[in-house]
């Protein structure tokens, strides 16, 4: 019987990853592409990925989310499937500008002063909105007890995390996939 982690690679080569000739947000060029959010918006996806995720997070942790639009279905569905187990975190979105209308500022959702807080992504590569939700979660009183990308496809964050003084656990990485890392 495969382990959740195998299913959640399978499900990923399966449904998330391509092959051929692409250019990246940096503008570099690689052989693979990963749309994560085919796994962590269908519903198989999003119980593997809990699953795995579930069996990472601390448990003081009480909230989970990052920057829109990548953390948002990872967030979510790791938040909607623990609640089905008895635990309760709190999903939210840090938006990408501050509203200046209704509910202002760059926060969407209950992270309150104080939380302790998973930051996730679908896919990272550099770690730049990764450090950028951790920044703006650390100005809102919370403190980062994680960083949990779906997919770590440059090998980089880790070394930022490690630096910035947190724990970092990908659920999968690019070398899980059989690819090697392509850092910035």
């Amino acid at each position: 019987m495969a382990s959740d982690h195998d299913a959640l690679v399978t499900h990923l080569l399966e449904h998330s990853v391509r092959t051929g000739e692409f250019t990246l947000k940096s503008g570099r060029t690689s052989n693979w592409f990963i749309d994560s959010k085919q796994t962590a918006c269908d519903p198989d996806g999003v119980l593997l990925m809990a699953a795995e995720a579930l069996a990472v997070i601390p448990d003081g942790a009480t909230a989970i989310g990052g920057l829109t639009v990548g953390a948002d279905p990872v967030a979510y569905g790791v938040a909607a499937v623990a609640a089905t187990r008895g635990r309760r975190l709190r999903s939210f979105t840090i938006r990408k500008e501050s509203k200046d209308h209704g509910v202002t500022g760059r926060l969407a959702g209950p992270l309150r002063p104080g939380d302790k807080v998973v930051i996730t992504e679908d896919t990272v590569t550099r770690g730049t909105s990764l450090f950028e939700a951790v920044g703006v979660v650390q100005e809102l009183g919370a403190e980062v007890v994680l960083i949990m990308p779906l997919v770590d496809r440059g090998g980089t964050c880790a070394a930022m995390a490690a630096e910035a003084g947190i724990a970092y656990r990908p659920l999968v990485t690019a070398p899980d996939l059989g690819f090697p890392y392509e850092g910035a």
